[in-house]
């Protein structure tokens, strides 16, 4: 009986541990730069207010919407400035928040949100790193409700080769943290005339605005830089 009382303890005790070692990692984001929070404010052009859980990034006359998955471990607000740029462009964004910044735990945060705006008649799904494999998982469970998919330093592990979806794949020539052979491994699930576009001295942290990651490699060109460069080719891609 006392060892059995003693095994019990000592199970409890892991359980314990591992539970607080998990809500560390889930915790341990990587934060919103100030000037990523500030754009969280709107500015002249862009309205930005909440939806529920949601952040939405409103122009005056959206051509199209666009629902973004964040990066695994950042903050959302991060993505301010780049769906700042991609809103004064036309689209409106819709900024979905993930359970401890993970994407892989809410893989359907999209589902019904295109019902939210029925005035929008042209959806696109966009994620970055881990948001952007999760948005290629729940967009090949529903390719009729969406215009396209945008991998922003991110490859597709479910098979879209048949799904009638537009695809875009934008990453850095700089990107540490991007495997690059499952990357190339994983562009055998995109449909035959997806797109893809290299930022020249891009990285993989700066399509976001949360500073440095590690692993990744040495940028050449700014944060804005990548942003703009990024907003420019997502802009194109959703006329």
């Amino acid at each position: 009986m006392r060892k059995l009382r003693w095994a019990a303890i000592l199970l409890s005790v892991l359980l314990l541990l591992g539970a607080l070692a998990g809500l560390i990692y889930v915790r341990d984001a990587y934060p919103a730069q100030p000037a990523a929070v500030e754009a969280m404010a709107g500015n002249g052009q862009i309205t930005v207010t909440a939806n529920g859980k949601l952040t939405v990034f409103s122009p005056p006359h959206p051509t199209a919407g666009l629902i973004f998955y964040p990066g695994g471990k950042v903050e959302p607000e991060a993505y301010a400035p780049l769906l700042t740029a991609c809103a004064q462009r036309g689209l409106l964004c819709v900024l979905v928040p993930m359970p401890g910044n993970l994407a892989v735990l809410d893989a359907d945060a999209a589902d019904g949100i295109p019902d939210r705006f029925p005035d929008i008649t042209r959806w696109f799904l966009c994620g970055h790193s881990l948001g952007g494999a999760m948005a290629a998982s729940y967009i090949a469970g529903h390719p009729a409700a969406y215009d396209g998919l945008i991998l922003l330093a991110a490859y597709s592990t479910a098979d879209l080769r048949a799904s009638g979806l537009r695809v875009l794949s934008v990453y850095g020539s700089e990107d540490g943290v991007l495997n690059r052979e499952k990357y190339a491994a994983a562009a055998q699930n995109l449909p035959p005339d997806a797109e893809e576009f290299v930022i020249e001295g891009g990285c993989h942290a700066y399509f976001g605005d949360y500073g440095s990651q590690a692993g990744d490699g040495e940028p050449a060109i700014s944060c804005d830089a990548q942003i703009r460069q990024t907003a420019d080719r997502i802009a194109e891609f959703t006329e």
